[in-house]
């Protein structure tokens, strides 16, 4: 069973363990920008940590869903991940033309990744590193999400252990994740103020880990996104809606295309964090891993002429 959100005046009646259906696969998205000296997306810091392009995909408008946030014009979103994306956490970084910059809160603070060879290849790429603790290594993308590296041979499942979220109040979070939406209670640490909680064993795992104040999620923010059973996705909203609580996407149809059409329901917790939950059926057409993915992202970032563009015309790119 769940529980009640004891003490927080927060109503919620108990919910089985598995209100939700078990995903199948989940990722991780985040905004990218085009800074001094550093390209727009990942073949460096990717190839560092041996994550693989599993396919590129470019749009000429914005995303009825956010899916690329707040802004209309043309948008690319590129799949970095140790394998497909059926059995395999993934990245999409996303990629608007005429961003200049975003600024990072403290909602999202890493992702770890239990690998030797990437902490070896990240050294001969002189990408830099500090050790935080022994053997493990800190590290920032472009953009500076972070990035912790475990010195230590791969999990056999996937490389990628755990994502870890900042959130305001430790209990009122688990009881959002572990009570309503399924999740299992892995550790609980009070003293330390954080929770690691999964759908499986052999799946990436959720850390919440308190902030001390208000979850600022800057202008960089991202989302996390599940795949589950079509069938299951007028539930989770009706559920959501039972137990009052936020839906910032209602059920909703995304084309892609020349590829699969999928739905998505588009949920927040209570400290504002994205929760995407997209139907499996149609997701497993359109994640398929696209062997030309490497050329397509390099194709795309060679022809890309937005900052020539603003330039000449004497603009810049507008910061979010």
């Amino acid at each position: 069973m769940g529980w009640k959100g004891m003490g927080m005046g927060m109503g919620w009646e108990p919910f089985p363990a598995r209100s939700l259906p078990l995903p199948r696969a989940w990722g991780r998205r985040f905004r990218l920008e085009r800074g001094a000296g550093s390209p727009r997306s990942p073949p460096n810091p990717a190839r560092a940590v041996a994550l693989q392009v599993l396919r590129h995909e470019e749009f000429e408008e914005g995303c009825k869903a956010t899916c690329n946030g707040p802004y209309d014009g043309k948008w690319s979103k590129t799949m970095v991940g140790y394998g497909p994306e059926d059995n395999h956490f993934v990245v999409e970084l996303t990629y608007n033309y005429g961003i200049g910059e975003y600024r990072l809160g403290n909602d999202f603070l890493g992702i770890t990744l239990v690998s030797s060879q990437a902490v070896s290849n990240a050294k001969k790429m002189g990408w830099p590193l500090k050790e935080v603790t022994s053997g493990v290594f800190e590290t920032e993308a472009p953009g500076g999400y972070k990035f912790y590296l475990e010195d230590k041979e791969k999990l056999k499942q996937d490389p990628v252990w755990k994502v870890t979220l900042g959130v305001s109040n430790l209990q009122k979070s688990v009881s959002y994740w572990s009570g309503l939406l399924g999740m299992k209670i892995y550790e609980k640490d009070e003293e330390k103020q954080r929770a690691l909680l999964g759908y499986a064993d052999d799946q990436c795992k959720l850390e919440l880990r308190a902030v001390g104040g208000a979850v600022d999620h800057g202008t960089a923010f991202g989302r996390v996104a599940f795949s589950c059973a079509k069938d299951e996705l007028p539930g989770i909203e009706a559920l959501m809606k039972k137990e009052n609580q936020k839906i910032l996407t209602p059920l909703v149809s995304l084309d892609t295309p020349g590829k699969a059409t999928v739905q998505v329901v588009i949920l927040a917790d209570p400290d504002g964090h994205e929760v995407c939950f997209v139907g499996d059926e149609a997701f497993r057409e359109l994640s398929q891993v696209d062997p030309n993915g490497d050329k397509l992202l390099d194709d795309a970032m060679a022809a890309d002429k937005s900052d020539k563009w603003f330039a000449e015309h004497n603009r810049k790119k507008v910061s979010a």
